[in-house]
């Protein structure tokens, strides 16, 4: 039995198994951290707004009157930084017809955002005293 169009059944029947092959370091990409807004820890801050910025620290202690908070988290990516790199590998897939994405999904891997650590410690009125990065 003969397709109608059996010349472009051939072209899916080549092409599908790339398609299913590519996309992986596109979608990690596109999932990395976000970028968090580091200006949030500076002393007269509210703790609430941290909060919102950061989410729930890793620890809270009160020493005397003023509350500490250790923060941890990965510093990620702005939204047109991911964007532009999940483009990047979906162009690198389809030039190198899939086999960018050995080196697309490594490179994702290895590119997936800086950790960082704070204590903040906060005055009686739970605005921002004192910010120490710990660690590197």
């Amino acid at each position: 039995m003969k397709f109608p169009n059996s010349k472009v059944l051939r072209a899916l029947c080549a092409t599908l198994p790339l398609l299913l092959l590519s996309g992986c370091s596109v979608f990690m990409a596109a999932n990395q951290p976000d970028k968090k807004d580091l200006s949030v820890l500076t002393a007269g801050t509210p703790r609430a707004r941290l909060l919102e910025e950061f989410g729930q620290p890793v620890s809270s202690r009160l020493q005397g009157e003023k509350r500490i908070d250790l923060f941890s988290f990965v510093q990620g990516y702005s939204k047109e930084a991911k964007v532009g790199r999940a483009f990047g590998h979906g162009v690198g897939d389809i030039a190198t017809a899939g086999l960018w994405e050995f080196a697309g999904t490594s490179a994702e891997t290895v590119f997936d955002g800086k950790k960082l650590s704070f204590e903040v410690t906060y005055n009686r009125s739970d605005f921002v005293e004192r910010v120490v990065r710990l660690g590197e």
